[in-house]
């Protein structure tokens, strides 16, 4: 019978710069008891720094692949490390938090921060907190201190890549500045802006910026086409299937294009986009490509069945509504 790996042994791993860090491992740093993190922050102190990173990349690794981990407690301890490539990495750590009292930290983080790469982080993930807040489920006077604080960002003249960084996070606000904010970037000669102010737009879900986002599909700088075939997705422009369908046939396409115009084309529905999907699965032994391609066939059938659900709920409104109508028709007509 094999023995229990204990969280100490773990540790005391750790500390061996000369040993790989196994995948078994990466399991117990997640849910870390009060207990287990004072042991974990006392022995980290003593790891060396490129172990330190070793570990919070193979974490980072591990939580975009396994759905039931969880390194919250060590992504919190760690927001304060001297080092800034730490504090980078702590906040990825905390990608799935939804708690507000996180939004201030990061808040505090992208505005004094030395460093650009933890504020880069942090301008990330503040735009989860603001798409909290146009869902409700997040203080009005937070919201309003966390996109104060991504306006400050974008309107100074700090670094531009954490500029644009803060106006995609942005995107998800609804606050009447954001038309300006957007045009204002979008109207710009530098393709990053082009794209930043693209994401932006897809993130609003607002269809003023259909025509905008069509515009750009074609356009020479994959920078931008990468993130208008994006924006067309989320903002379900069905005018721009039938020119993603157009970009797929380019053989010179850029990868990273074409992976964001199938998977917006799986968003917008259409029978000549199933077509397509099924034709590469079919076409293609690339197991990684294929199984993309699945994932896109099944998100696909999902915006299918939610449309015809919103339909038939929006049917069985309109009959509710009709009936008040009727009843009140008929009590006027009894009086």
């Amino acid at each position: 019978m094999a023995e229990t790996l204990s969280f100490q042994s773990v540790l005391d791993h750790l500390l061996d710069s000369k040993k790989d860090i196994p995948q078994s491992h990466l399991q117990l740093y997640s849910d870390l008891d009060p207990k287990s993190l004072r042991l974990f922050m006392d022995v980290w102190s003593s790891v060396k720094q490129e172990r330190k990173l070793l570990l919070l990349s193979e974490l980072l690794k591990n939580l975009d692949t396994d759905n039931i981990v969880n390194y919250e407690d060590i992504g919190r301890a760690l927001l304060t490390d001297a080092d800034a490539d730490v504090r980078a990495a702590a906040i990825g750590l905390l990608a799935e938090s939804n708690d507000p009292r996180l939004a201030s930290t990061l808040t505090s983080i992208l505005l004094t921060d030395e460093v650009l790469a933890p504020r880069m982080e942090a301008a990330q993930l503040l735009g989860e907190f603001v798409l909290l807040a146009e869902l409700d489920e997040l203080d009005t006077d937070l919201k309003n201190k966390i996109e104060d604080a991504l306006i400050t960002v974008i309107r100074s003249e700090d670094n531009p890549a954490l500029r644009k960084r803060a106006l995609e996070s942005l995107g998800y606000s609804s606050r009447d500045e954001m038309v300006n904010i957007i045009e204002t970037a979008f109207q710009r000669a530098d393709p990053g802006w082009i794209a930043s102010a693209l994401r932006a737009m897809g993130r609003s879900h607002d269809s003023r910026w259909n025509n905008d986002v069509v515009s750009k599909l074609l356009e020479e700088d994959p920078r931008i086409r990468f993130a208008a075939a994006e924006a067309a997705g989320e903002l379900n422009i069905e005018a721009a299937a039938p020119i993603m369908l157009q970009m797929l046939e380019d053989e010179e396409e850029d990868d990273d294009v074409i992976s964001a115009a199938i998977w917006s084309l799986s968003q917008i529905g259409g029978e000549d986009a199933r077509i397509y999907i099924v034709n590469l699965i079919e076409n293609t032994e690339d197991e990684d490509l294929i199984a993309f391609l699945e994932d896109a066939l099944e998100n696909l059938d999902f915006h299918e069945e939610l449309d015809k659900f919103d339909l038939l709920s929006l049917d069985e409104d309109d009959l509710e509504d009709l009936d008040e109508v009727e009843e009140l028709d008929d009590e006027e007509e009894d009086k």
